[in-house]
């Protein structure tokens, strides 16, 4: 945990630690007090009474609506964020979807530090939740005996408050774990979910509020399928009982998307003429609750209606600790989806904007907002792309807006809400399929991924099959695990290049791929495009002596062999010349005066003098190459460029000795270049260093060494240039 994290537990928390720290902790006491509001208040009351109509229901944002940054922007789906729809994704009463869009804002308020963004419920959080709802909670849990029939009922009522504690405990594991990882400065978490998984997996996300949606589009009732395969086994029940469709709720659905779609494309055609989005599903939900109260659509064609909606708040309730061990893993996976996707639009609109947005004190703020949510019914909130676009078009500077949005649905949720009990379930449906138009765009992804990046589709298309097949959860931990599988095999499979210089400069291009890149002759430059660690050090060794051109250890073995012919040959004749001295010995001692022997001095006659210094090796050195037979590899120095390596570990030190000694028999020079200060020092605790390998070795850059090299090529090693990095030649 960083210590200045915490700064009042470790050392004296003076006054204005203290302000600094809940400054930090409470961002709201830094810009309110100095809130322009002649500047900026009207845009926040306009901009907070639009945001609030689409937490009802809202709409895709009209295309007339363009940003400078919306290239960056396209990166996360287009989606509408439906107060009462999105609650049907989770599976939840529509009223959870109201209190979700006012308790976790109005916390956000207060500790968010984007200005424009609009947090609340999400598509992509509500199935996430609705997948969890329908497996622990299912509805067959609830199935009881009519008293009349016997025939086994649905009691609704159960089974809803059963689910609205289920999300509220994991609405409230999830504030947990935003806050935790929040004050652990876990921020850069975002960093790990890329883009190309995360439009993979809203589109796959797309793809289960399709086929959950469907059946009140036909006015079906489906089983409750989890786990892996459940979106599939849901579809093909869905197919199963198409014969038996809803006349009258087809009818419904087909008549809204027509009208949405209608109005929409109308709405696009107005452009700028009119200053906000028109509220095409608002109007859609007032107009359709308005008919089938009229017409009395439940009672005569069997329409499902949303029933009743309490009204006014609720008290705050402690969540239910038992649901914990259940929904741990989930509430992770929805903590980072939920932080990833809110950090990434906040920093898009700081940037246009000219602020800084803290990743830290987002999770902490957006774990409040769950946090406090988990006490009130709501369930966990995400930001919605659409409603934050239009918070900040329609003059939004700030999130005063949002405090005006809160204050809208509040009046909402104590007096309005009740009126929206005639409204079909199939309109909501309809809402939500016609925005999710934006989202199937996203397919086109696949085709501008195949020519861009194979890698990048790779990780699309894992993620959209693993999210499609083992459900939103699981298929989030396997994306994850392979797009971090994928970086690991990106560097044990880097380009492995032979550099040549261009035209007599200090620039060094791949040979291979550059014509006027030449090699300098005698000399090998090689490069990887990886850092070297355990997992491709081997590799680096192999592709090193595979671009060399020669077999470096097929050449080591006929050294050694020449060197075991040659030393058994010199045994030969020493034995045959130790037998020529003792004859001689012989022949001297017999002829010469046994007190002559030691006329030569107390050393001993000359002939033992000879004998002794045969005994002596005539040089320690071996002989070379050349000396055996053997021809010489064709460079003379081999530069290794370590331009792109940024760290060494014991597996490389250990493979790059071997590189030295092994080139170093074949009378190869070996020469590092480009080593950062990190990577020295981590050379140096690993003991690379030796009296074969020195800091002689080492140069700052490829040309200062070429340099070197090929003005002395008869001095290799260098023994008296260059003595550390900062003195080259």
């Amino acid at each position: 945990i960083p210590l200045d994290a915490f700064p009042c537990l470790f050392s004296r928390c003076s006054a204005s630690t203290a302000k600094s720290l809940l400054f930090r902790f409470i961002p709201i006491l830094t810009w309110l007090p100095r809130y322009p509001v002649k500047e900026w208040l009207l845009g926040d009351i306009i901009s907070g009474f639009s945001v609030g109509i689409m937490h009802l229901p809202q709409g895709k944002l009209p295309q007339c609506i363009k940003r400078p940054t919306e290239s960056y922007m396209m990166a996360f789906p287009f989606i509408s964020h439906l107060g009462l729809a999105y609650s049907l994704l989770a599976g939840l009463p529509p009223v959870v979807g109201l209190y979700s869009a006012f308790y976790p804002v109005l916390v956000y308020f207060f500790f968010g530090t984007s200005r424009h963004i609009s947090v609340g419920p999400f598509a992509v959080i509500s199935v996430m939740i609705g997948s969890i709802t329908d497996s622990l909670e299912p509805s067959g849990k609830f199935m009881e005996a009519d008293n009349d029939t016997n025939v086994p009922i649905l009691n609704e009522a159960k089974r809803d408050a059963a689910r609205v504690q289920l999300a509220a405990a994991l609405t409230f594991l999830v504030g947990i774990f935003q806050i935790a990882l929040g004050l652990l400065q876990f921020g850069f978490l975002a960093t790990y979910l890329s883009e190309p998984l995360v439009r993979g997996y809203t589109t796959a996300a797309a793809i289960q509020v399709l086929i959950s949606q469907l059946k009140y589009v036909i006015g079906v009732e489906l089983e409750e399928y989890a786990g892996p395969l459940a979106l599939i086994y849901t579809f093909l029940e869905l197919c199963s009982k198409l014969p038996k469709t809803n006349v009258g709720t087809l009818v419904t659905s087909l008549i809204a998307i027509i009208s949405i779609l209608i109005v929409k494309k109308i709405s696009d055609k107005l452009g700028k003429r009119i200053p906000v989005p028109i509220p095409t599903e608002l109007l859609t939900i007032i107009i359709a609750t308005g008919i089938s109260y009229g017409a009395k659509l439940n009672g005569r064609f069997n329409i499902s209606v949303v029933g009743e909606i309490p009204s006014g708040l609720v008290p705050p309730k402690a969540p239910v600790v038992s649901y914990f061990g259940q929904v741990i893993g989930n509430a992770f996976a929805i903590a980072v989806v939920s932080y990833v996707i809110c950090v990434s639009l906040g920093k898009i609109f700081a940037f246009k904007h000219g602020y800084k947005v803290d990743s830290n004190q987002e999770l902490i703020a957006l774990g409040l907002s769950n946090f406090v949510g988990g006490f009130f019914q709501c369930y966990s909130i995400g930001c919605s792309m659409s409603r934050s676009l239009v918070q900040e078009s329609t003059g939004g500077h700030s999130q005063v807006s949002a405090a005006v949005s809160c204050l809208l649905l509040l009046v909402t949720i104590l007096k309005i809400s009740e009126l929206f009990r005639e409204l079909p379930k199939a309109i909501l449906a309809a809402i939500i399929l016609v925005n999710l138009k934006g989202m199937f765009k996203q397919f086109k992804d696949i085709h501008t991924l195949w020519k861009s990046n194979f890698v990048d589709l790779l990780i699309w298309l894992v993620t959209f099959v693993a999210t499609i097949l083992l459900n939103l959860d699981m298929g989030l931990g396997v994306a994850v695990v392979f797009s971090l599988l994928t970086v690991i095999f990106r560097t044990q499979m880097p380009h492995y290049s032979i550099l040549g210089q261009v035209s007599k400069t200090g620039i060094y291009k791949d040979a291979a791929e550059y014509q006027k890149a030449e090699e300098i002759p005698g000399v090998k430059i090689f490069r990887s495009s990886a850092t070297i660690y355990f997992a491709n050090a081997a590799l680096y060794e192999e592709a090193l002596k595979t671009k060399c051109g020669i077999d470096v250890e097929h050449l080591i073995e006929k050294k050694k062999k020449a060197l075991k012919k040659k030393h058994n040959k010199d045994k030969k004749e020493e034995k045959k010349a130790k037998v020529c001295l003792s004859v001689t010995l012989f022949i001297c001692f017999s002829q010469e005066p046994r007190g002559d022997t030691t006329a030569n001095g107390p050393s001993g006659s000359v002939d033992d003098q000879k004998y002794q210094n045969l005994k002596q090796p005539q040089s320690s050195d071996q002989p070379g190459l050349m000396a055996l037979g053997l021809e010489k590899p064709p460079f003379h120095s081999i530069i290794l460029d370590f331009s792109p390596v940024n760290f060494v570990d014991t597996v490389s030190i250990k493979t790059l000795k071997n590189i030295f000694k092994d080139f170093q028999e074949i009378e190869v020079n070996v020469f590092l270049v480009g080593c950062n200060d990190s990577v020295i020092s981590q050379l140096e605790r690993g003991n690379f260093f030796s009296q074969n390998i020195t800091k002689h070795h080492l140069f700052a850059s490829l040309h200062h060494a070429v340099s070197y090299i090929t003005r002395n090529q008869e001095e290799l090693p260098p023994t008296d240039r260059v003595s550390n990095l900062c003195s080259m030649p």
